[in-house]
């Protein structure tokens, strides 16, 4: 069975040990004592905790709120400069810093983020084919 310290649950859940710690004092997330009198949480339990954090649950602690939960390593957070809607797909561009990276996706989807010129936007970039390995 696959146990996790705190900081390691921090880790995979995207967020500080001190929020995961929090969590747990408050019980949103089971833990265990090892010998060494550390907490440590049963990965079943993390597995359903993140699931439940995913669905809406959200951080519940201050200044993470607008903290994104994404497999996507390359992102680049800016400002939208540029929207053009057509019937079906839409373009957006960003400026993150030096880089300018425009998006193709669709028109539902750029509503769906209420995303409009001027607003801040992270654009991630994520190659097609993904592998995972087992630790």
């Amino acid at each position: 069975m696959q146990f996790y310290t705190i900081g390691q649950a921090a880790r995979l859940l995207g967020v500080s040990p001190d929020t995961a710690r929090r969590w747990a004092d408050a019980g949103r997330v089971v833990t265990h004592r090892d010998e060494g009198g550390r907490r440590l949480i049963e990965g079943k339990d993390l597995a359903v905790f993140s699931v439940e954090l995913a669905k809406g649950g959200g951080s519940g602690s201050g200044g993470e709120e607008d903290a994104s939960y994404t497999s996507v390593r390359n992102a680049f957070p800016g400002i939208v400069t540029a929207v053009k809607l057509g019937d079906v797909a839409a373009q957006v561009e960003i400026q993150a810093g030096p880089h300018r990276l425009v998006s193709l996706l669709t028109r539902e989807a750029v509503e769906e983020l209420g995303l409009e010129v001027g607003m801040e936007a992270t654009a991630r970039v994520k190659s097609t084919n993904v592998h995972i390995d087992r630790v």
